[in-house]
């Protein structure tokens, strides 16, 4: 097992990344306020690991509550936050329960933002099972839901006490759902760590071949990159924003297809080669670290193509992303492989030709 650990002072929490974590209740009880949680999970993840995290706490004397609630990130709303917060009030939760997240990040978003918000906020811990949730929204303390409008509007910043990224529930993910884990793996080599860009595209063979090593490597090396960016910029002030590659074109995608039918890392991976193309276009990326970028995402599996929306269509959706200032879309772009920038300046014109690849 690694362990590496998110520095914010009487809020910091370790991460640990290993096998078979979920039968590890010690890694859990340090950070219960009494032995009764409510683990939230899904119809996919519910059968293959909810019985085994119960048996696990309840053989150490903790009793469980399971919520499974629909799967997908359709349901990412207040519709389906009621039903935590029904359970919750259901059961007579008190302050002193403490929630699991155990599932993908759409999980993991309500979960958090169920337990920031029941009671005025209870202890949450989170169990990512997805490449995407371990590797990006388990960590840093972001929860909320969609709404009709735009994705991630309606939320709060929460920390878990702990996350466990038990890499032995990878091997009952979708090859598709991993792929899309990949792009938020890919694009901390992209914004900050070009050496581990560099990694990735030597090791890419042995990842989509799920091999242990690497997969462990590559889940330790993001995590510590967004570990890093979180402790200096919890509540996305600044460099925070950073972690956004590719999402304000992703975003637009996911809404405007509907939630669900592409999946947020095949989003992300598409806005990914939007903002290459302009970033190129700006003259801060040429023809051959784009080339790069394709290349690995190509090898990931994942599709790098937008859908033809429309230019006032992608920019109508455009503008309902949270780094929206003063009106004007601010963008996450590349002034090199392993260097990013938000940035508002850009030339309009250019934007409208990349939307219209």
């Amino acid at each position: 097992m690694q362990t590496l650990k998110v520095e914010l002072a009487d809020r910091s929490y370790p991460i640990h990344i290993g096998r078979n974590l979920i039968a590890e209740a010690d890694l859990i009880l340090p950070y219960l306020k009494r032995k009764h949680v409510a683990i939230v999970t899904n119809t996919t993840v519910a059968p293959l690991y909810l019985d085994k995290l119960t048996q696990t706490l309840q053989v150490a004397g903790v009793s469980v509550i399971p919520i499974i609630l629909p799967d997908g990130e359709a349901y990412k709303n207040t519709e389906t936050l009621n039903k935590i917060y029904d359970a919750l009030l259901q059961n007579r939760c008190e302050r002193s329960t403490t929630l699991i997240a155990l599932g993908g990040g759409v999980i993991g978003d309500l979960t958090g933002y169920a337990a920031a918000t029941y009671l005025r906020g209870v202890p949450f811990i989170q169990i990512p099972t997805t490449l995407l949730s371990q590797v990006d929204s388990s960590v840093g303390g972001k929860t909320g839901i969609n709404h009709p409008l735009g994705k991630n509007m309606i939320g709060a910043f929460y920390q878990p006490q702990v996350v466990l990224a038990d890499i032995d529930t990878l091997k009952t993910l979708p090859a598709r759902e991993f792929s899309a884990g990949m792009a938020e793996v890919i694009k901390y080599g992209l914004i900050r760590d070009a050496e581990f860009f560099d990694w990735l595209e030597a090791h890419i063979e042995q990842l989509m071949a799920l091999e242990e090593s690497a997969i462990s490597e590559a889940i330790y090396r993001s995590c510590q990159n967004k570990a890093d960016v979180v402790a200096r910029d919890e509540h996305e002030t600044g460099e925070r924003a950073l972690l956004n590659l590719g999402h304000t074109f992703g975003h637009a995608i996911e809404n405007a297809m509907g939630y669900g039918v592409w999946l947020h890392g095949e989003a992300v991976a598409a806005g990914t080669m939007m903002a290459a193309d302009l970033s190129q276009h700006m003259g801060w990326l040429n023809a051959a670290e784009v080339a790069r970028i394709r290349a690995l995402l190509t090898k990931a599996r994942l599709p790098l193509d937008p859908p033809k929306l429309g230019t006032d269509k992608y920019l109508e959706l455009m503008q309902m992303d949270k780094k929206v200032a003063d009106g004007k879309i601010r963008l996450v772009l590349q002034q090199g492989i392993g260097k990013s920038v938000i940035t508002s300046d850009y030339d309009a014109d250019k934007l409208r030709a990349t939307l219209t690849l």
